[in-house]
């Protein structure tokens, strides 16, 4: 079902800016989409205007919430757009790609042994090493 009318639009992103206030409260939802162009929203988070194309204005305000918690805004969402698929954003309805593995670290090289300390060999006997005879 996809959203026919500004109405059908309204609805949509009333559903999603209301979802973000009982996961982020109202404060930090309300404050990323007002910062939507084209969007105007009231206090309880009801869409009151949307100005320019729907889909686009949709797509920023996705982006506002992606921006703070990713995976997180990802998941609550999906059940709502998922009732509107025409209108669902390319990243949001594309199957995540499985985690890469870590690249491998170097390993640190085993640290080098101290330095030989010369004896002291003034207590020594005075014996020179003997030379092999040639």
């Amino acid at each position: 079902m996809e959203p026919k009318t500004d109405g059908d639009h309204k609805q949509l992103l009333t559903e999603v800016i209301k979802k973000q206030i009982i996961v982020l409260g109202p404060d930090i939802t309300l404050a990323k989409a007002r910062n939507v162009a084209g969007l105007t929203v009231a206090d309880d988070g009801t869409v009151t205007q949307i100005s320019g194309d729907p889909k686009e204005v949709t797509q920023k305000l996705i982006e506002q919430f992606m921006e703070l918690s990713g995976l997180i805004v990802k998941k609550t969402m999906e059940p709502l757009l998922a009732n509107y698929p025409g209108l669902a954003a390319k990243e949001m309805t594309q199957q995540p790609t499985a985690p890469q593995p870590p690249a491998a670290v170097p390993q640190n090289p085993p640290p080098t042994p101290p330095p030989i300390q010369s004896t002291n060999t003034s207590s020594l006997p005075n014996n020179p090493v003997s030379q092999p005879e040639t």
